[in-house]
C-alpha cells in the first residue's frame, strides 16, 4: 500500500490555487488559433489507426497531473542525470501512445512554433479521445508549461496501485481537494481500454493474501478472466475493462454493480464502501449525471499545477537546452 506524504500534497494544491487562476479557454486564440483543431485531427487519425488509442491517450492526463500537477513531466525521457515518470511501477509496461504525442507535438510545431506547450497537449487530447469515443466534449482551460525536470521518485509515492481499495483512493483524491464523486466519476475514464493481467492475477489467485479469488467477482467473469490470466501466464495479455471498451459510456459502472470489474481499484468503489457504492448505482442509472460529474473531474484535475520553473518545450521527451541569457519561470 501506498503512503500519503501530506506535505507533498499540501506544496501542490497550494500551488494549484496561483497555477489554476493563470489558466483560461482560447489561451491560444490570438497565437495559435488552429492548434485545438490540429490536436483533434491528429488523435482522430491515431484512433482510426488503432482504437486503444483513445484510452491510452485520456490515462496520460491522469499519469501526468496527479504528480506534481500537469505540467508534461511525465513525457520526459530518462537522461543520466534524471530517472524520469515513464518508468515508475504504474507506467511501466502499461502507458502507450506516446508516439501520438510526438505527432501531435509536430504538427502544432509546424503551425505554431514554440507557443503550445506539451502539457496543454496532453489536456486537450485527452478530452479529444473521451469526445471520440463517444463521451461528453468540454472546454478546455490551457495556458501550463512544461517542467524542466521529472521525478520518479514521485510517481512511485503518490500513483495508486491496482490493488488500491477504496478507502485509500478516497484519501489520496481528497489531499488533493477531489471530492468522492470526483473520484468515482474520474474513475469512469475506465469505460474504454484494456488492462494487464499483471494487475489481477492477485485477485484470481490470492485476494489479500488468502490464497484464494476474491469474493467480490461473479462467477462466470471470474472463469473467464482464469481462462484469460492463468496462474503463471503471460502478464502482459491484456482484457476489456468493460463490456463496451472501444466506448465511453456508463457500462464500467453496470459492470461493477454486476461485480465484473476487472481491476480491483475499480470493483472496490462498488463493493468495499458504501460512499462510492451509492455513486457508482447512481451512474449505473445515469448516464447523463456521470458525463457531468466526468467532465467536472477532468478540469479540476487539470488544475492542478506545481509552480515549478517552466518552459514550452520543443520536443515533449526532452528539456529545450538552455541558451546564454535565457531564463524560465
Amino acid at each position: 500500500m501506498h503512503q500519503l506524504y501530506p506535505f507533498v500534497f499540501s506544496f501542490l494544491l497550494v500551488q494549484t490555487a496561483i497555477g489554476s487562476s493563470q489558466l483560461q479557454p482560447g489561451f491560444y486564440s490570438q497565437t495559435c488559433p488552429e492548434a485545438e483543431w490540429i490536436v483533434r485531427q491528429v488523435i482522430r487519425r491515431a484512433m482510426i489507426r488503432e482504437p486503444r488509442s483513445a484510452a491510452s491517450v485520456m490515462r496520460l492526463q491522469f499519469h501526468d497531473c496527479f504528480v506534481n500537477g500537469c505540467d508534461a513531466s511525465l513525457l520526459l525521457d530518462d537522461t543520466p542525470y534524471m530517472d524520469g515518470e515513464k518508468e515508475a511501477l504504474s507506467n511501466i509496461n502499461s502507458l502507450r501512445s506516446f508516439e501520438v504525442i510526438d505527432e501531435v507535438k509536430e504538427a502544432v510545431e509546424s503551425a505554431c512554433p514554440g507557443v503550445v506547450s506539451c502539457a496543454d497537449i496532453l489536456i486537450m487530447a485527452a478530452r479529444d479521445a473521451v469526445v471520440l469515443a463517444g463521451g461528453p466534449n468540454w472546454e478546455v482551460k490551457l495556458g501550463r508549461k512544461d517542467s524542466l525536470t521529472a521525478s520518479l521518485e514521485d510517481s512511485n509515492r503518490i500513483m495508486p496501485s491496482p490493488r488500491a481499495n477504496a478507502s485509500y483512493l478516497i484519501e489520496l483524491f481528497n489531499s488533493y481537494n477531489l471530492s468522492t464523486t470526483d473520484l468515482v466519476a474520474l474513475s469512469g475514464s475506465h469505460s474504454i481500454g484494456e488492462g494487464r493481467c499483471f494487475s489481477i492475477v492477485f485477485r484470481l489467485y490470492n485476494q489479500s493474501g488468502t490464497g484464494h479469488p476474491d469474493l467480490n467477482m461473479d462467477p462466470v467473469y471470474r472463469e473467464m478472466l482464469d481462462r484469460l490470466c492463468p496462474l503463471g501466464g503471460d502478464g502482459n495479455v491484456t482484457g476489456d475493462l468493460d463490456a463496451t471498451p472501444r466506448l465511453f459510456d456508463n457500462q464500467y459502472f453496470k459492470d461493477l454493480v454486476n461485480e465484473r470489474g476487472f481491476l480491483n481499484s475499480d470493483q472496490t468503489l462498488y463493493s468495499g464502501n458504501d460512499q462510492t457504492r451509492k455513486v457508482v448505482q447512481h451512474f449505473s442509472r445515469n448516464q447523463k449525471d456521470f458525463f457531468s460529474a466526468f467532465v467536472e473531474g477532468m478540469v479540476k484535475l487539470g488544475d492542478l499545477q506545481s509552480g515549478q520553473a517552466s518552459e514550452i518545450r520543443k520536443n515533449c521527451r526532452v528539456a529545450n537546452k538552455p541558451t546564454p541569457g535565457h531564463f524560465v519561470i
